[in-house]
Parts: structure tokens; sequence; C-alpha cells
């Protein structure tokens, strides 16, 4: 009788053991398409043994726990690199703005090779209608359907300068501003990684490991933090299965953002850099959409801005020096300063009437000044002179249109490059903590037919019990 209760009460428990596993490779099938789920496994093992007149017994199998296959090591890598990419991928979406804002048609696959097309609209073409028209002056200097046509491009090509800078500008108003609600996700997110920790820590205080969809969900905000702001964790010293969330500064010392479940530093955006850290410590920025941001509005955009400006002082300065020898005259552009590009206009009272092809008016033919504004078109210009830019007008806008070409298209190939960088990584963790179909529907199988076994492993015990009890006698 012993044995037979004996057998009754393993395959009892063989039972629960294996619909254990039925549900966890039910779980893991619903998951098949979450990206964030971890698949889990059924740990089985023996509940002890007892000795027994017959000898030492197996008091039957047991789910001792559910394990959750997550590699450690491969979830970092691929937090560091969906920062990377999303870094990239930031800068890309920056330049596409910032080539709407130009206003010139960038070859991507030119501008590798250094070259550059500029649209009729662009400023280029604006450059050179302009100097077309002082030669048309320069042709017929008595003209005046002529000078009111320069006078037509010049003000088109003064605008194209000021609506360019502007453009710009708000670009760098934008990415700010991008960063600015980035910084608000962060602390959400840390936040959230926080309150994670403290319930995985009150989850697991009898059974460690055993919290798998909270540990899923702290994983998936740490990739979406990764995509803001690279970030570094690390195990906590006396909490296991809780994590410290850091960054680091310019020296590469750590700056605490989370530990166990407080949030230890908020982070902060001062309008130049994020900053974290009870004295405001910058942040070095490794990777995430902020640090995209953050390079193409203070680097690529910002230098955009800078060689427009000295092509419009370089611009300016020459033509009413050209215009304007004696400086008695009257100069035919006005601007502020250290702000040519976002200021440069006709100068106030300048009339087709009014402009001058010489400084000679008893010479109505007389066309100096006209040849002399017309001839800076082809003048070459250098830095080592004390000039503002190398090169012709011409020559040097082509260079700046060139350079942020070369910028664009060196920025989407890293992108690729580390798009294929990450899908690898990414591969590679999926292959150990995704879901498998073919293998949870086998393991699915397996655990059916055993409960199925132990089901009638039960009915055959029960068949002998009734024997024994109620037809021996």
């Amino acid at each position: 009788m012993s044995g037979l209760f004996g057998s009754l009460q393993q395959s009892v428990q063989s039972l629960n053991a294996q619909s254990r596993g039925v549900e966890t490779a039910g779980r893991n099938l619903a998951n098949v398409n979450n990206a964030s789920y971890a698949r889990q496994r059924v740990v089985f093992g023996e509940r002890g043994t007892v000795i027994t007149p017959q000898g030492v017994q197996s008091l039957g199998i047991e789910a001792k726990s559910i394990q959750q296959l997550r590699d450690s090591l491969l979830d970092r890598q691929l937090v560091r690199e969906i920062g990377l990419t999303a870094a990239l991928t930031a800068s890309e979406n920056a330049n596409g703005k910032s080539q709407a804002a130009l206003g010139e048609n960038i070859d991507r696959t030119q501008a590798a090779d250094g070259t550059s097309a500029s649209t009729a609209n662009g400023l280029g073409a604006a450059l050179g209608a302009f100097f077309n028209g002082f030669q048309a002056v320069a042709a017929r200097p008595t003209d005046l359907g002529e000078r009111q046509t320069l006078l037509q491009q010049a003000d088109s090509l003064a605008q194209r300068f000021r609506l360019t800078d502007s453009r710009l500008a708000q670009v760098q108003s934008d990415l700010g501003s991008e960063v600015s609600t980035d910084t608000a996700s962060i602390n959400d997110l840390l936040s959230t990684i926080a309150t994670l920790n403290a319930q995985i820590g009150r989850s697991e205080i009898n059974a460690a490991g055993s919290a798998g969809d909270l540990r899923d969900q702290r994983q998936a905000s740490l990739e979406k933090l990764a995509a803001k702001m690279a970030i570094e964790t690390r195990p906590n010293a006396t909490e296991a299965g809780q994590v410290d969330v850091f960054v680091r500064d310019g020296a590469g010392a750590a700056i605490d953002l989370v530990t166990l479940g407080v949030v230890t530093n908020p982070v902060a955006y001062d309008g130049t850099q994020l900053t974290a850290g009870t004295a405001a410590t910058p942040i070095a920025l490794g990777g995430g959409s902020v640090k995209g941001l953050l390079a193409t509005r203070d680097g690529t955009v910002q230098t955009l801005r800078d060689e427009l400006e000295a092509l419009a002082t370089q611009f300016a300065t020459s033509v009413n020096t050209a215009y304007n020898p004696t400086g008695a005259t009257g100069n035919f552009f006005q601007f502020t300063a250290g702000s040519a590009a976002g200021t440069l206009a006709l100068a106030g009272g300048l009339t087709a009437a009014g402009l001058k092809a010489s400084d000679n008016p008893a010479a109505p033919g007389d066309n100096t000044l006209a040849l002399a504004v017309s001839a800076l078109s082809t003048r070459v210009f250098s830095t080592t002179g004390g000039d503002q830019i190398d090169g012709t007008f011409a020559q040097y806008y082509s260079g700046v249109v060139s350079g942020f070409g070369r910028d664009v298209a060196g920025v989407s190939a890293n992108l690729d490059d580390q798009t294929r960088i990450e899908t690898l990584v990414r591969q590679q963790r999926d292959s150990y903590s995704g879901v498998s179909m073919d293998e949870e529907l086998t393991d699915l199988t397996k655990y059916q037919r055993a409960f199925q076994a132990s089901s009638r492993v039960i009915s055959i015990i029960d068949d002998l019990l009734d024997t024994v009890i109620n037809r021996m006698g």
C-alpha cells in the first residue's frame, strides 16, 4: 500500500512539474514577437529521497524554478550599440533639416568625392546672377532697365543670405528643443528603471531571478534610455538582481544616476550640454540621440553658419570697396559687423536712377565702377593675405556645399555600418535569449506527453488501489 500511495504522490508531483513546463513553453510562444522578452525555461530537480524498508526511494520530481535566459554581456553590448546607432540616426535627420535650410541639392554619392550641385534658386546661383547683372550694367551703363534688374538681383541675393542664415539658426534652435524633450524622457526612464529595480528587489526576496517579466521591462527601459543617452550599468554590490546606472564625465569618472530603487542624480540640460550630479558636472556623451543632436547643432550647422558669415562679410566688403573706392559716394550694401549673413541688405536710399556705373558724372558711358565690381567674380582671395575666404566667391561657396556634402555622406555611411553591427549583436542576443518557434513547439510536445504519461500512471495506480481495496477480501 505504501508503495502505491508513494507512487501516486510522485505522479502528482510529476503532473505539477510538467504542467509548469507546458505553461512556460506557452508563455514563450505567446511572446515570440516581443523583442523585449527573454525566453524562459523550467529547471527540474528531485524533491529529495527517503529511506524505507525497501531501500532509498525518490520523493519525485518538481519544478524548482523558472530560469530566464539572458546573457548580461550581450545585453550590455547591445545597449552600447543602440546608443551609437541612435547618435548617427539623429545626426542624419538633423543633416536633412540643414540641407533644406541651405537650399542646395546634396548628391550624397557625389559629395563623397567632393563635388556638389547648386539649385537654380540657391545662394550660388544668386551670386552668379548678381555679377552677371553688373556685367550687363557695365555693357550698357545708361540703361535704366539693366540697373533695375541689377538691384532686383542684388536684393534677392541679400535676402538669400538672410534667409539661409535664419533657417540655419532655426535648425539649431529646433535641435536644442529636441534635446530638452529628450532630457525629460531621460529622467522619466531613470525613474522607471529605479521603480523596476525596487519591484524586482521585493519580488525576488525569497526567489532570486524569479521576476522575469520585470527584468524584461527593465532591460527594455535601459535600451530606450541608451537610445537617448549613452549609459553604463553594473550589478549592485549589495542587492543581487539589481543594477546601478551611471554615466561618465570628461575625466572618465562615474556619475551615478540610479542606485537600487532611487534616482540619485537626475540629468539636466543647460542649453549647451547635459549635466548631472550635485555640482552639475558635464556628461561626456558617448552615444544616444542627444549626442547626435548636439554634435550636429554645434558642429555641422554652426560650421555652415560661420562659413556663410565669412562669405557674406568678404562679399559685402569687397563690393562696397569696388563700388565706393573713395569712401565718399555711398556704399552698395549695408550690414552689421559680425552678423553680415543675417543683416545684409541694399544700402538705404539706393535706387536704379542713383546707381553708379562710375564716379564721373560728366561721362555717362563710363563704366569703371561696374567693371570693378563685376571683376570681383574672378578675384582669388586668400586668408593668408587678410581676407575672410580662400579662392573666388564661387569656389569658396562650392567648397562650403561640398564640405557639407562630405559630412552628410560620412554620417550616412557610418550609420549604414553601425546599423549592420547593431543588427549582428541583436541577432547574437536573440539566438541566446530569443524565442525559437521550433524549440518551443518541441518542448510543448515533450511536456504534454510527459503530462499524459503521468496521468496514465495515476490512472493505473487508481485501478490497482481499487483492486486492492474493493475487490480483495
